[in-house]
Formats: structure tokens, sequence, C-alpha cells
């Protein structure tokens, strides 16, 4: 199970706050053969006639002086 993101308690309360319900915490998926994990899962119903919305959140932060270097390393655990 990966690390938590030192923003990871920050995001998942404010999805709270908004309507958000948490539904995983990690969200895990298989995408293909690869074995992932989404740092959040959530939903929030919605009219019934439109059913429910569901979101994965990945939170990252980027506090390296290289914000590209980061983000290059973020998008490379998802990318095969």
């Amino acid at each position: 199970m990966p690390a938590k993101d030192i923003f990871h308690d920050l995001v998942k309360r404010a999805l709270q706050q908004d309507g958000w319900t948490i539904t995983h915490d990690p969200l895990f998926m298989e995408w293909g053969e690869a074995e992932i994990y989404v740092d959040l899962g959530a939903e929030r119903l919605l009219a019934a006639e439109k059913g429910q919305q569901k979101i994965a959140v990945e939170v990252k932060s980027f506090l390296a002086p290289s914000v590209m270097s980061e983000f290059h390393a973020a998008v490379g655990q998802y990318i095969d």
C-alpha cells in the first residue's frame, strides 16, 4: 500500500465538506495487468434521475525544487 501524501487528510476533509462520501481510502484498481492504488475513491448522491457521480482522487504535492521533475515522477507511476 502506498504512503499517503502530506495533503491527503486535508483533501479528504475538503471532499467530505463538499458533500462527497469517501468510499475507499485507498481505492484499489486493476488496469489490464497492472494493479494500482488511487489515494481516494468518493461518491456523491445526485438527484435520483441522474444516478450517482463517482470520482477517484490522486493527491500529489510538488515540493521539490523542480516541479516538472515531480510531475514527471507522479505521472510515471501510471504509465507503463
